[in-house]
């Protein structure tokens, strides 16, 4: 039997009361500023379409293109990992569920582009796409063939064109409510943000939306659009994106970096502009830091090289779309753009391997800490929610089964969100 140790202190209570008194504004700011991640499923890309290519079967026939691709250039599961380099053990794996996600849901966020994708039309014309657009997202809502996430990207606040952003996002909006409740899978993009003076009018213009209808507020998020220097860093030398996040006041969703027109603004040479460039990496790991904790989530960019023409060229689109997908993934960007049909086969394919291939060691790993079995590594509560978000990413897209997950860990999906969002205290706090 061990001693029973003599436990004395020296400080009296009110020490300890007027340090939680001084603290509790610290404590109430930690809770508004920083919430944590929101729990909820994060899709892996944003497709864009132009509002006037955008049609009731766009969803399908990118399905479709993208299993046609794969036909074509790589019919089977030996060539498709040949081209891609994947391992012999995942090849099957991989190429199975790619098509059937290709079959089942091929597009898990779809974006119709009133800007850059879109350009300047006749007012009318604008109009009349932005109100046929908010009848096909609403009508695919109600039968069941929407991505699970769908919303336009408006023009921007500059001035030359926020009138008519502010006018399409209007029509859009008000189409949607007169087709029935706003679906939970809306999301708006807000592009070339600048100065967080034009997230703060985003917020008040969405304000008076809700207003106008009864909205609960705050019911409508967006998107901030990172492509410009000035977004990144402010002429004081400060983080614009992180004062971006605040002025949302609690409506952003993501961060989304803009690949060409930031490396434009850089003067970044036309050749070079890519989402692995290094005037890219910085700004996503700024992107990355300033949103870290708060709830709101980044996405990378996307690539224009295309996997069109003959299978040669396929080929080395595709390998090059998948490498930057993997180097996203392994920088915790777990979503990115995609601009053609072509780029979603290799889309699920990095993702699937990212998951499928780190699985095993993950679910043992969270096995040992959720029962403390111990190991070879020392897991601490904060690692535990990295691997149990792992996991649930994994499911949510449909690299893993929660049967296999459940195999290895012993745990439910309930067990795993449990892990994957912890009370505050309980990061801090090692585990035994």
């Amino acid at each position: 039997m061990s001693r029973q140790e003599r436990v004395t202190t020296s400080l009296a209570g009110s020490v300890s009361r007027e340090i939680s008194a001084r603290l509790a504004p610290v404590d109430a700011e930690l809770e508004r500023r920083y919430p944590g991640d929101p729990g909820t499923r994060q899709p892996v890309h944003t497709v864009y379409v132009p509002g006037d290519a955008f049609a009731a079967d766009t969803i399908r026939s990118w399905g479709d293109q993208a299993l046609t691709l794969l036909d074509q250039h790589a019919p089977d599961a030996a060539s498709f990992a040949a081209v891609l380099g994947l391992a012999d053990e995942l090849a099957g794996p991989v190429y199975d569920r790619v098509r059937a996600k290709l079959e089942r849901e091929p597009i898990e966020d779809l974006r119709v582009d009133f800007e850059d994708g879109y350009g300047a039309r006749p007012d009318a014309e604008e109009d009349e796409t932005a109100a046929r657009a908010a009848r096909l997202i609403a009508a695919a809502y109600e039968k069941g063939t929407a991505a699970p996430y769908m919303g336009i990207r408006m023009k921007c606040m500059e001035a030359p064109v926020r009138d008519r952003g502010i006018r399409t996002l209007d029509v859009f909006l008000t189409g949607l409510m007169e087709a029935g409740p706003l679906p939970d899978g809306l999301v708006l993009t807000l592009p070339k943000v600048t100065y967080p003076e034009q997230v703060t009018a985003m917020v008040r213009l969405l304000e008076a939306f809700e207003m106008a209808h009864g909205l609960r507020p705050g019911r409508i998020g967006f998107e901030i659009q990172i492509e410009t220097s000035q977004s990144i860093l402010a002429t004081d030398g400060t983080a614009t994106v992180a004062r971006m996040i605040q002025a949302a006041e609690g409506r952003a969703t993501g961060l989304h970096y803009g690949t060409f027109d930031y490396s434009a603004c850089l003067g970044v040479s036309a050749a070079h502009q890519a989402s692995d460039h290094p005037a890219a990496d910085h700004a996503k790991a700024i992107m990355q830091v300033a949103a870290a904790g708060t709830g709101v989530r980044v996405s990378d960019g996307s690539t224009n090289v295309l996997p069109v023409g003959p299978t040669s060229k396929v080929h080395d689109a595709w390998r090059l779309h998948y490498g930057l997908t993997r180097r996203a993934l392994a920088r915790a960007y777990y979503q990115g753009w995609d601009m053609h049909p072509g780029h979603i086969p290799t889309r699920y394919a990095a993702v699937f391997a990212f998951y499928r291939e780190g699985f095993e060691q993950a679910a043992a790993r969270l096995a040992r800490y959720a029962n403390r079995a111990g190991g070879d590594v020392m897991d601490e509560p904060a690692t535990a929610k990295a691997l149990s978000g792992y996991l649930l990413r994994g499911l949510d897209c449909g690299a893993l089964d929660i049967a296999e997950v459940a195999r290895v860990t012993g745990l439910t999906r309930a067990d795993l969100e449990s892990f994957a969002t912890p009370r505050r205290a309980d990061l801090t706090i090692s585990a035994k």
